[in-house]
């Protein structure tokens, strides 16, 4: 993207968001980066726009906003309440040393948001504050940072608008550990970023930090949360998901690389009456608390009611090693077969359990 200004356009959603960044950064000018040809004239970058601002509270750091995923021009959409999407994405980036707010940001952060921006404008899936995903590698590329995992929240600074297209509101990006990621899953996006707030101030994202797990007292409150709540993890996507019928007895299939997420999850939705959803190739399995077991199944589905007594079997008995591990009960059993993890030409590198 090349540097450019927005040329004096005046237009109802645009001026919202300028208005709303202009309250919050008083007579500061932002460093704007539009894109050369626009995403309707068959550009490659979906965004309009991305603004950069410095904030020297409450240490310095680039904060980023985004231009596009809510209707910035005239209204377009049947939707009257929301305004495109119904959200900006916006980024907190710690200064690096030397770094000043006449110098030059970095870029890759931009290069990330339009990349969001691709997905969300070809799959219409929206990002909503509490979602979570893994960026796959470092969420700067070539970066040895631990942050391997995005985290949506409301930004701290940026309460939701409204514009004469509808309402949107500023969802931030937060860089996360794979440790920190697992602790979300355990519990919850807001939970987790709550507890990380006196170490990680208006959620800013700094590539070099290790693990705030690493403080004792910060990893006991996450446990203490999840056990508390349980998990807002309602579903699990897995790579091996089967089952057979035979008689009164339903035999579950997963894979050994699986066993433990699935295991771990179980008592923190089941044991707060929250059910579990484990899913792979358009095909469901779904536990469920109850007083006792039952178990319904059709081609692509099941219905999985467990008892205290079973889960408490099953966390007891199952193991991720290829074998078959019958329930009290005679109605259902956990068969774990091997996973195999392949390489980049689908060679078998590793095999688990």
């Amino acid at each position: 993207m090349d540097q450019q200004d927005n040329g004096g356009i005046s237009t109802a959603g645009w001026d919202a968001i300028n208005a709303a960044l202009a309250a919050l950064y008083p007579g500061q000018e932002p460093k704007h980066y539009g894109t050369v040809v626009s995403h309707t004239l068959g550009g490659n970058d979906p965004l309009d726009g991305i603004s950069i601002y410095w904030n020297d509270a409450p240490q310095p750091h680039w904060h980023y906003v985004t231009y596009g995923f809510s209707e910035l021009y005239d209204k377009q959409s049947e939707d009257l309440e929301e305004s495109g999407f119904g959200f900006e994405l916006t980024f907190r980036l710690a200064a690096e040393p030397g770094e000043h707010r006449e110098g030059t940001p970095p870029s890759w952060p931009m290069n990330l948001l339009q990349n969001l921006a691709r997905y969300v404008f070809s799959s219409g899936n929206v990002f909503e504050a509490g979602h979570h995903l893994d960026a796959n590698g470092p969420i700067a590329l070539d970066s040895p940072t631990q942050l391997r995992h995005l985290a949506f929240v409301t930004d701290p600074q940026l309460p939701p608008i409204p514009s004469a297209n509808g309402r949107l509101a500023f969802l931030q990006l937060v860089g996360l550990t794979d440790e920190e990621m697992a602790a979300v899953k355990r519990w919850s996006t807001q939970g987790v970023l709550d507890v990380f707030l006196p170490a990680m101030p208006l959620w800013i994202t700094e590539l070099a930090r290790p693990s705030l797990l690493e403080d004792p007292a910060v990893a006991a409150q996450l446990e203490a949360g999840s056990q508390r709540e349980g998990s807002s993890t309602g579903m699990l996507f897995v790579e091996m998901l089967d089952w057979s019928v035979e008689g009164p007895l339903t035999t579950l299939v997963l894979g050994a690389g699986q066993v433990a997420s699935v295991l771990e999850l179980l008592p923190l939705r089941l044991h707060h009456d929250k059910p579990l959803l484990i899913l792979a190739n358009d095909r469901q399995w779904r536990f469920e608390p109850g007083v006792a077991d039952d178990v319904q199944s059709d081609a692509d589905s099941v219905r999985c009611v467990l008892s205290d007594a079973s889960l408490a079997a099953m966390l007891a008995s199952v193991r991720p090693e290829r074998g078959l591990y019958p329930l009290p009960g005679g109605r259902l059993q956990v068969e774990v077969r091997p996973t195999l993890l392949r390489d980049g030409q689908g060679e078998v590198i590793r095999e688990i359990g």
